[in-house]
């Protein structure tokens, strides 16, 4: 059977996602891989795709025993023969597990690491047809990573024990250049297939808050957001006791989970959140590495993580299904003082030499740096993430707290320089809170203890608010005008950038957000579907889902859901090209799904909203509106800066692909062919209104061509928007 008919027949997709296929395609060609793919890209498709076709077993290692749990509990549900051995399972459940698959019951298998050297799992896998051995959360086999675990380094000598090598598959969501490397070279994955596809979610909203009461900004947004399923995470145990405790006075369906609970009622919590009983989880960050929950519509962070790993990873909890959902975080300035607290006590690394664990905690503290920046920066919080991961994006992405707020500049240069000139006077020794102490006059023991007090720039600030100069200082650090050591206690120190303020000059604005703030609200779905129907649709999955004893989207997402709402299939046929229907999920549910569709009242079904402007309309906005670029964009760079328009207009998206093909039918582009591969390059008469293509490098060395569009060709575009509106 082709992948492609796996893909239809069994998971109920008719495409693939991006990177999707040429990891599989690599893998059944028998070459080791390395995919890199952000929470909700479809990694576990691209080794269990494989897997059936595949004659022999699949191993897949992962350190999540609720992921285990959740997979094989959907591939079974799709008619997949799998299992999972792990700590679940009793010794003769174990055994027994492993009896069956020596009589080739399973084609996957899920496996704790910790169960690799277990001489019963060793001989049954030294005499077993193993074709594929996936390693899963693969950034956990690196001490560099945020989610170490020694008992990954057991993995390439579980291999070497092996009669014959499988192909080895290793799968992340996040990883930097240098975790990237140690996967690599401690699995010994032989010239790896390398496919990294961009962490970009952009169904994901990302906000930053500053309560002065956290807990009253997480029922506010409870408050306007009834009904959703979600996550709320908290740094310490006591603060999970409190807000969920404070959640079930206030009557909210709400549960908990943290590693001081028993490992029943962490289980029974779980499966209450999984099974949407209790549709609101408040957790540590011990809750949720591979919950396959696709309904969750909200992460909330109570208190900031301790790195940019730890937050997307579980930011991306959110939202699997692809449907719109919030990342909201609240901060407040005790979050790095806990952090900090928390990397110089840890003590999960302790197999680690002195020298080596003081290494990985001075690594820390640089992750808690780049992290803290994030809450403090008023550029786009997704290309904060994306740079920050190694990715390329534009700078103003529409769905973020800081694209949608109203900023205004103003200069901060003569602040800037009384800073600068403070830290020079105080010797460079101090951290931020005594410096902000001695601009602002404080007569605190410790300043003047220290003679702080008597130097010429004491109180030079003091009629300025300590959170204006905290602003001031945080937008100094993000800007390389100052640096923090990463030392226990940072201290800040000037830059080679410095001088240019102090003493040349150098003019200095900083962002802050004028009065009458626009209101920051995540991307609306762009159709509207019946509400009655889709609740009649959840309350059938409801049903089934508790007389098969398993989680809700075992049965079906919410994204699948709602596309039935919006499609209405009548029969077999047009139920099979719902997206996430295939052949065994159509036998098992599709008379009872069918029957209430068929049942409802057709003529209730809203259709999507369309726009109260007309064509015409909407382009004259945009031309009057679109601020044209000086520099030299990429295409995506300016489809962003349409599509933030057309939000306040219409539910219609262009995309950079439509824009290339208007290009192309118009002689200003063409189609290159090398290698086998296409690339829309510039023609002579693309490059004479301003079009330019160059070679660029991508991180695993391949070169690929870009085009760059001036400012001529960015109006040309503009210009012909309406032309190019009418084929949307």
């Amino acid at each position: 059977m082709q992948k492609e008919q796996i893909l239809k027949q069994y998971f109920g997709y008719t495409a693939f996602r991006a990177g999707q296929e040429e990891l599989m395609d690599n893998v059944l060609r028998g070459r080791d891989v390395l995919g890199i793919m952000p929470t909700g890209a479809g990694k576990s498709l691209c080794f269990q795709v494989p897997a059936l076709i595949f004659d022999g077993i699949t191993l897949v290692i992962s350190p999540l025993i609720s992921l285990m749990k959740d997979q094989v509990q959907s591939l079974v549900a799709n008619g997949i023969a799998a299992a999972f051995i792990n700590s679940m399972l009793t010794y003769n459940q174990t055994i027994k597990a492993i009896e069956n698959a020596k009589n080739g019951k399973y084609k996957i298998i899920y496996v704790a690491p910790e169960r690799l050297d277990t001489p019963e799992f060793l001989e049954f896998a030294q005499n077993a047809d193993i074709s594929m051995l996936t390693v899963d959360e693969a950034h956990c086999v690196s001490q560099w990573g945020q989610n170490f675990r020694p008992s990954y380094l057991k993995i390439n000598g579980f291999i070497e024990k092996l009669s014959r090598r499988p192909v080895i598959s290793a799968f992340t969501a996040t990883a930097t250049s240098e975790v990237k490397q140690d996967i690599i070279e401690i699995l010994k994955l032989n010239d790896p297939f390398i496919m990294a596809t961009g962490f970009n979610r952009e169904n994901l909203y990302f906000e930053v808050q500053k309560p002065v009461d956290k807990y009253k900004a997480v029922m506010n947004y409870l408050e306007n957001n009834a009904n959703k399923s979600g996550i709320i995470y908290c740094s310490t145990r006591k603060t999970v006791e409190e807000v969920c405790d404070h959640l079930i006075q206030d009557h909210y369906s709400a549960t908990r989970y943290h590693a001081g609970l028993s490992e029943n009622e962490r289980t029974k919590n779980q499966d209450d959140f999984l099974y949407d009983r209790k549709p609101i989880m408040v957790a540590t960050n011990a809750f949720g590495m591979g919950i396959d929950k696709s309904n969750v519509s909200f992460v909330i962070h109570y208190n900031m993580p301790k790195n940019l790993e730890n937050y997307y990873q579980e930011a991306g909890r959110a939202g699997r299904d692809g449907t719109p959902a919030d990342c909201i975080l609240l901060y407040g300035g005790q979050d790095v003082i806990t952090n900090q607290f928390l990397i110089d006590i840890t003590d999960d690394k302790n197999d680690l030499d002195p020298e080596t664990l003081e290494q990985v905690k001075e690594k820390d503290r640089e992750r808690l740096k780049q992290m803290t920046y994030y809450c403090h920066s008023f550029d786009c919080l997704r290309e904060y993430i994306l740079k920050y991961f190694g990715d390329r994006t534009a700078n103003f992405c529409g769905n973020c707290s800081n694209c949608n707020t109203n900023f205004e500049d103003i200069d901060i240069t003569e602040d800037a320089q009384k800073i600068l000139s403070c830290i020079v006077r105080m010797g460079e020794r101090y951290g931020i809170k005594i410096i902000i102490d001695t601009l602002r006059g404080s007569k605190a023991e410790k300043v003047v203890k220290l003679g702080l007090d008597k130097i010429k720039t004491y109180g030079i600030m003091s009629g300025i608010k300590e959170k204006r100069i905290r602003e001031i200082i945080n937008h100094l650090v993000l800007n390389e005008y100052l640096m923090l050591t990463n030392s226990e206690f940072p201290i800040a120190k000037l830059t080679s950038k410095s001088r240019n303020v102090l003493l040349n000059g150098e003019k200095l604005t900083m962002k802050i957000v004028k009065e009458e703030a626009r209101e920051a609200k995540p991307i609306k779905q762009k159709a509207v579907v019946n509400s009655d129907l889709l609740n009649k649709l959840k309350e059938l999955r409801f049903k089934l889902a508790q007389e098969q004893k398993v989680p809700a989207f075992v049965i079906f997402s919410d994204a699948t859901l709602t596309d039935m709402c919006c499609k209405m299939p009548r029969n077999d046929d047009e139920f099979l090209e719902i997206s996430g229907v295939g052949k065994m999920k159509l036998e098992r549910y599709g008379k009872a799904f069918l029957e209430i569709i068929n049942n409802f009242d057709s003529d209730e079904i809203l259709q999507p909203v369309s726009s109260t402007y007309s064509l015409n309309e909407i382009c004259s906005f945009i031309k009057e509106s679109i601020q044209l670029s000086e520099e030299m964009i990429p295409i995506s760079r300016f489809t962003d800066k349409i599509n933030a328009l057309l939000l306040q207009r219409c539910d219609k998206k262009i995309s950079a692909k439509k824009l290339a093909e208007y290009l192309t039918l118009q002689g200003y582009l063409e189609i290159e062919t090398t290698d086998g591969k296409n690339a829309k390059i510039a023609t002579a008469k693309g490059e004479e209104i301003g079009i330019t293509t160059i070679l660029k490098e991508r991180h695993d060395g391949e070169s690929y061509k870009q085009n760059f569009y001036n400012i001529t060709a960015q109006e040309l575009l503009i210009d012909n928007i309406e032309s190019i509106m009418e084929a949307l």
